[in-house]
């Protein structure tokens, strides 16, 4: 059986440069340690995080600092209604001395890039950024450019105001990884923020490369995950579709929709991702439970009812969370048997999978 505890003994994937980048943005940055995590999980996965919060918590210089401790280019770009594709992606100037048009690229080409306040863009715009998200990549008359590796896209969104706003379509939204909520700090934390922003603050220091960067990513994709924790996955998505199959069908009132099959493959993605800022090459179906209401919250489409009700994503997978049974696997042996290329013996794999309730 795995132990609970954390196993000193463990190979700690994580430690060095990457916890040092952590170190300097805490220099600056006060509390937020989920939106920390959730960035670090963002560039470790390859994918792009959406964070929602009153203005003023510290988003943008948030990832500023990252920027600034792994040495990668950052752009901000900030959405409002009057702007268009080309002032996000590019677009081609005529050079009236070389008589050719040539390539201007936008600002979304960076490292980090902080989409401030997205759902002030209007759809087109939207659609422009959320399409170099997926593809990598632009495409600006005949000619492709490949964004930089890595590339997130850290997007915020203020919860307080409607006016003037275009909200994200959910086909949109849900090429996302992840969606996190920020709320305010504590007194002892906001004493601290003011105490550092009236006075002067060191500056994070390069800790970083980007080589390093990618050769994390790298590793992060070794991390081990068993088939049992893929079909956990598979499992918490699934009851947001049917919460009737795991005895919960009076809450299928309060769903449209449930999380799409992203949402699977972004749970086992994230989950690889924390396993290896956590120390380990193996994930645990903590990790993977840790991150399911940032993968999928996003994900849900709540109906009127709930609204009416004022019912949150999170309120739904809440009791789905609980519902859902967590598996117990022998998860290092299972790791060192993949490492060796031995399969379990016969009936090791369903006598060493056992499912326990809430």
């Amino acid at each position: 059986m795995e132990p609970t505890r954390p196993d000193l003994a463990a190979p700690r994937p994580a430690q060095g440069p990457l916890e040092q980048a952590l170190y300097e943005v805490k220099k600056t940055i006060v509390g937020q340690d989920v939106l920390l995590e959730r960035m670090l999980v963002a560039l470790l996965a390859r994918g792009h995080l959406l964070v929602e919060g009153v203005p003023g918590l510290a988003k943008t210089m948030a990832i500023k600092t990252l920027a600034e401790a792994m040495g990668g280019q950052f752009q901000r770009i900030q959405f409002t209604p009057d702007l268009v594709p080309a002032d996000v992606i590019g677009t081609r100037i005529w050079n009236q001395k070389e008589g050719d048009f040539q390539v201007s690229l936008g600002p979304v080409f960076a490292n980090l890039v902080l989409a401030d306040e997205i759902n002030r863009a209007p759809a087109k715009v939207q659609s422009a950024l959320l399409e170099v998200m997926q593809e990598r990549q632009v495409t600006i008359g005949r000619e492709t450019f490949a964004a930089p590796d890595p590339f997130l896209v850290m997007a915020t969104q203020n919860p307080i105001e409607s006016e003037g706003t275009y909200a994200l379509p959910e086909a949109q939204v849900d090429r996302f990884m992840l969606k996190t909520l920020i709320g305010y700090p504590s007194p002892a934390e906001e004493f601290v923020v003011v105490e550092r922003m009236t006075t002067r603050f060191e500056r994070a220091q390069q800790v970083l490369t980007i080589d390093q960067l990618v050769d994390y990513q790298r590793r992060t994709d070794e991390v081990y995950v068993d088939p049992a924790l893929i079909e956990y996955a598979v499992r918490l998505a699934s009851a947001t579709r049917s919460p009737g199959q795991v005895g919960l069908p009076d809450l299928a009132r309060y769903l449209s929709f449930g999380a799409s099959p992203r949402a699977s493959i972004n749970l086992v993605l994230a989950g690889k991702a924390l396993a290896f800022l956590r120390g380990r090459d193996f994930a645990r179906p903590q990790d993977i439970r840790d991150l399911a209401r940032d993968v999928m919250r996003h994900r849900l489409v709540l109906s009127y009812e709930a609204l009416a009700e004022g019912m949150s994503a999170d309120d739904v997978l809440t009791p789905i969370l609980e519902a859902v049974s967590v598996p117990d696997v022998p998860l290092r042996e299972r790791r060192q048997q993949a490492a060796s290329g031995v399969s379990p013996a016969g009936g090791h794999q369903s006598s060493g999978t056992q499912w326990h309730g809430r």
